[in-house]
């Protein structure tokens, strides 16, 4: 078994998709993870920009946390009408694209690109927050902690949707029954108490530092609404359920949305009941949220280690849901020809192993340019999520319109609805984030944009410059001139040359000979090639040398070539390449790679008459 089965997981055949397939148990963990996770940065971010006004700034997370319920729960039942539409997934591209037009349906795509690599950095990033919270010694570590959960979080996607669903089955579940357990013990002591609980461990003091203020509060809301992020990307992956699709996806959905709710609503009440005010995360004994409300509702014994312990785990593989839908995004883009065809093509475990490396790599840069901190991150993250929510919205309007049918005037007036209350998010969040970075996203929408109608253009113009309608030629090709380029006789450049010899009379053996070196192979040329070709009446290769007074090697055949190739114009130059073969890869460190350096300085330089032949040779004795 190699190293790569080990890690990632024997291949995959295409008849093996069946298995891999999922239900709603394992759809939870793999498309719900950044939806559930965001019920602990959202009300952090909002609260964090409430934190100014002190105990007052609880006021408002109650009526700031209905809005976004209210917004959730519109949001839910158009991507719930999607998964009907549309079953074979892509989501808000999909419903984009095929009811507004391309433009549109890029722009979904890449605010959801945008979006999912934001949502895995703060995924990520929170995790560690709340690692770092229940242990403060380790908050100077965040960054490196933050990659290191990058790298599990990529290999475990790697090996496919079904494992990832469950390996992190455990984990997902861990944390909604601690939540569960939290909020209901919570809620309880509060009615107990007439709705003035006494918390087990008083959360700190908190202490106003501004007045109040209604952009403050439109700030916050903006914030807040970063709880919805993830809602969609279970129509982005309906493709994934096991028969019934639709119902599958959709009782997924149901239950992710459920599950949400209550807990953003859970949390505003007893964070204003407790007194809860965020803190400063880039502070040293920094605590969650979720860290200050457990310990109020239930102290710090075992419970709170538990559910912290949750929470953690659940935020850093809360990326997996950008980990399980990114790539299937690209993979829609990939084949209307917007994005590089390798982001459709799966690969050994039947997942789109390139959208996953893209993503890692991204999320890497991201963790990497923001040093791990959460709240740096949040000012990029809503617009992408809400820009594309209201795509989605606007489209399935015209799809209501288009195909008609019982019910269609009330889904449409609901996805109506939706569009405009998701649309004017998008502005109050662009208005209120702006200047916090939010213009990041802002620019690099148009960025991706352009991007992928240059790629559409490229192969656009590839496929008219390589399109074929005629038959073969009946006449065939002047033979070629071979160049083998050879610095010693030796058993690895007798063997090219042999090969050579079979395949045209016309053969160059290129020589590049150094000043300060001496030259047996150019003055036994005679004894070792010329005569015995001559003898045996064989083609006799000519001798080339070349001089390099700089000792440089490959620049000169490759201008030798070059130049042969402008005096034949009617013909083809085949540069025959010998080259040792390592059979152990550090051995591979030993040598000077030059025929590495040759063959792809000639595929970049050269022209459609310039072809390169590798000849490999094997030591025997290592």
């Amino acid at each position: 078994m190699s190293v790569l089965d080990v890690v990632l997981g024997r291949p995959l055949s295409t008849s093996e998709e069946r298995a891999e397939q999922i239900g709603p148990a394992k759809g939870i963990p793999v498309f719900g993870l950044d939806a559930l996770g965001s019920a602990a940065y959202g009300p952090e971010a909002a609260l964090t920009l409430l934190a100014p006004l002190g105990l007052a700034g609880l006021n408002f997370i109650v009526p700031l946390s209905i809005s976004i319920i209210v917004l959730l729960v519109i949001v839910y039942l158009s991507y719930r009408q999607t998964i009907a539409a549309y079953p074979s997934g892509g989501g808000s591209y999909i419903v984009a694209r095929r009811n507004l037009g391309t433009f549109a349906g890029l722009l979904a795509a890449s605010a959801l690109l945008l979006d999912y690599a934001l949502a895995a950095a703060v995924g990520i990033s929170t995790g560690i927050g709340a690692l770092t919270s229940a242990v403060p010694a380790l908050h100077a570590h965040t960054l490196m902690l933050c990659l290191m959960a990058l790298v599990l979080l990529t290999i475990v996607n790697l090996r496919g949707v079904s494992e990832s669903g469950g390996a992190f089955l455990i984990p997902t579940y861990l944390f909604l029954g601690c939540m569960a357990m939290a909020l209901a013990l919570g809620l309880a002591k509060t009615v107990a108490s007439g709705g003035h609980p006494m918390p087990v461990v008083k959360p700190p003091a908190a202490h106003a530092t501004a007045a109040f203020s209604v952009w403050l509060v439109v700030k916050a809301y903006a914030s807040g609404c970063t709880a919805l992020t993830g809602v969609e990307a279970v129509s982005n992956g309906v493709s994934a359920f096991r028969e019934d699709r639709i119902k599958n996806a959709r009782r997924t959905l149901g239950l992710i949305i459920l599950a949400l709710g209550l807990m953003l609503a859970g949390i505003a009440v007893l964070v204003k009941v407790y007194g809860i005010v965020a803190t400063d995360p880039n502070r040293y004994g920094y605590q969650s949220i979720l860290s200050m409300l457990f310990a109020a509702v239930a102290g710090r014994g075992w419970f709170y280690y538990v559910a912290l312990f949750s929470v953690l785990v659940l935020l850093t593989l809360s990326a997996n849901t950008a980990f399980a839908d990114f790539p299937r995004v690209c993979r829609f883009v990939a084949e209307d020809g917007f994005l590089p065809t390798a982001f459709a093509n799966r690969g050994r475990r039947l997942v789109y192993s390139e959208g996953i490396c893209v993503l890692a790599v991204l999320t890497a840069a991201l963790l990497i340019g923001f040093g791990g901190i959460t709240d740096r991150l949040i000012p990029l993250f809503a617009v992408g999520a809400f820009l594309s929510f209201t795509m989605s919205q606007a489209g399935m309007v015209v799809h209501w319109r288009r195909e008609g049918g019982k019910g269609a005037r009330q889904s449409m007036l609901l996805n109506m609805a939706g569009a405009i209350v998701t649309g004017l998010t998008v502005a109050v969040v662009v208005a209120a984030k702006f200047t916090e970075g939010a213009w990041i996203t802002i620019f690099a929408l148009p960025a991706l944009l352009a991007t992928m109608y240059g790629v559409r253009r490229h192969y656009e113009k590839l496929h008219r410059e390589i399109a074929l309608s005629t038959p073969l030629e009946a006449h065939l090709p002047s033979s070629p001139i071979l160049v083998v380029t050879m610095q010693a006789w030796t058993r690895v450049n007798k063997q090219a040359l042999r090969v050579a010899m079979t395949l045209s009379r016309e053969i160059k053996v290129v020589h590049v000979s150094e000043d300060d070196k001496p030259n047996d192979f150019r003055d036994r040329w005679e004894e070792y090639v010329e005569g015995p070709a001559r003898e045996a009446n064989l083609p006799v290769p000519q001798l080339v040398t070349l001089h390099s007074p700089y000792r440089l090697v490959v620049t000169p055949i490759v201008e030798y070539v070059k130049r042969l190739a402008e005096e034949n114009a009617d013909r083809r130059i085949i540069t025959v390449i010998p080259e040792l073969i390592e059979r152990r890869w550090f051995q591979w460190l030993l040598h000077t790679q030059r025929a590495q350096i040759l063959k792809g300085r000639l595929l970049m330089e050269g022209n459609d008459r310039i072809s390169v032949l590798n000849i490999p040779w094997y030591p025997k004795s290592t």
